[in-house]
């Protein structure tokens, strides 16, 4: 495992080089911030305890939404996006040749980039936001360690998610199209557009149930504490979809590294 987590910790280094771009995203996300926080008062103030929520919550749902958008990859990530294109060109061929697993080589990559993310742009935007907002804190040891092992879970499913998307290249040549079908889908069901408590009916129980409402819809849900007696199931609902994805990769990596394609003659 020392191999991993040094791979982790070069990995957390090298996305600290970019001040400028992580300032700027910071900087974004806080100014989607406020908007974000004009649209949510509104419909709340029309619709009080929507989902369930009251205002406060609604406001602290998008702070920590925007703060989580980067550190969880709801946009996709550079990581796999560059696992993506080594498909493509074939470069993938010396990640093979590494006495490492696949999978855990670029899982390691990926958690480096989402530590730093969640950090330094994660932080910001939350900080900023509790100054000029009441917002909703945890309460307690447990509940803040509940929180940690949400994050860290919804993480290890997006990671789940877009390492198949990148893995897909195998077969269709280029994932830049399962990229763009991914990113809609994330951006829907993962709560980014509206929380998904709000959606009506079978498409809410339908979306709720989706291993994106893993990644940012239950670790909010956990620091909100709303059904606090149900922690203990929204984090199995996570283990239960990093199983079925990290087992989907291995059987993936498996099938893919014993595929030969060749391009341009």
């Amino acid at each position: 495992m020392g191999v991993y987590w040094a791979i982790g910790v070069r990995s957390f280094r090298r996305f600290s080089t970019y001040r400028i771009a992580t300032a700027s995203g910071a900087f974004t996300n806080t100014v989607f911030g406020f908007i974000l926080c004009g649209v949510y008062l509104t419909l709340w103030h029309e619709r009080p305890g929507l989902g369930g929520y009251d205002a406060t919550d609604a406001l602290t749902f998008v702070w920590l939404q925007q703060g989580l958008l980067m550190p969880i990859g709801i946009f996709g990530a550079s990581t796999t996006v560059e696992l993506g294109e080594r498909v493509r060109t074939g470069e993938i061929a010396v990640d093979l040749y590494r006495p490492t697993h696949l999978m855990l080589w670029w899982l390691s990559v990926d958690f480096g980039r989402a530590t730093f993310q969640l950090i330094v742009r994660g932080g910001v935007p939350l900080l900023v936001g509790a100054l000029v907002f009441d917002l909703k804190f945890p309460s307690g040891a447990l509940t803040w360690l509940a929180v940690a092992t949400g994050l860290t879970l919804g993480i290890l499913v997006s990671f789940g998610i877009r390492y198949l998307v990148a893995l897909s290249g195998f077969w269709i040549t280029d994932s830049r199209g399962m990229e763009a079908l991914g990113l809609m889908l994330s951006l829907f069901f993962s709560g980014t557009i509206l929380p998904l408590v709000v959606f009506p009916g079978w498409i809410g129980e339908f979306a709720r149930a989706t291993p994106w409402a893993a990644t940012l819809q239950v670790p909010i849900d956990i620091w909100l504490g709303r059904n606090p007696g149900e922690t203990g199931s929204a984090l199995m609902f996570q283990l239960g979809w990093i199983l079925v994805l990290l087992l989907a990769g291995q059987l993936v990596t498996s099938l893919a590294t014993r595929k030969v394609v060749i391009q341009g003659g």
